[in-house]
């Protein structure tokens, strides 16, 4: 399942290359790569199996129990730059931080009303410089994000 999670990873950060972090490309993405797409259904499913396997999300959060996170992909020209993480929230905030160069984040419920910062299943696009203290509610979700660069920044609120 590794491999097929590093295709699709491939191909979304091909897609993504030099694009700007917007919200015409939260649009784009929604669209092309969205929850009714072939694609948007393999991650999910490669995403579930791989946090069943325990190569992702294999990390505890120190002070947040509901929160599992890690780093699956270094930033490289296999990615265009890109760095992916996942993290596996149930009902809880994240610790604080900024996003130097912005973040692309693809929510995938577990718990069909699970929400990401407001958002359900689908994408969400922070622009360079935003910041925010992430948030599931409704259930637990998984969240594959990517960072242009790997670049995040950890603040105290």
């Amino acid at each position: 399942m590794r491999d097929t999670f590093d295709a699709l990873v491939r191909t979304i950060t091909q897609a993504l290359a030099k694009r700007p972090l917007d919200a015409p490309l939260q649009h784009w993405l929604n669209e092309t790569y969205g929850i009714h797409s072939d694609w948007y259904l393999e991650m999910s499913q490669a995403c579930r199996l791989g946090v069943a396997e325990g190569w992702l999300c294999k990390h505890q959060a120190e002070n947040v129990p509901r929160l599992r996170y890690g780093r699956v992909v270094r930033p490289g020209p296999e990615t265009a730059g890109f760095s992916v993480d996942v993290v596996d929230m149930d009902d809880c905030i994240g610790p604080h931080h900024r996003h130097p160069n912005g973040e692309i984040d693809l929510v995938m419920p577990l718990t069909p009303t699970a929400r990401f910062d407001g958002q359900g299943a689908g994408w969400k696009v922070y622009p360079p410089g935003s910041a925010h203290s992430p948030t599931v509610t409704q259930g637990r979700a998984l969240v594959l994000y990517l960072l242009p660069e790997g670049r995040i920044e950890f603040t105290a609120s």
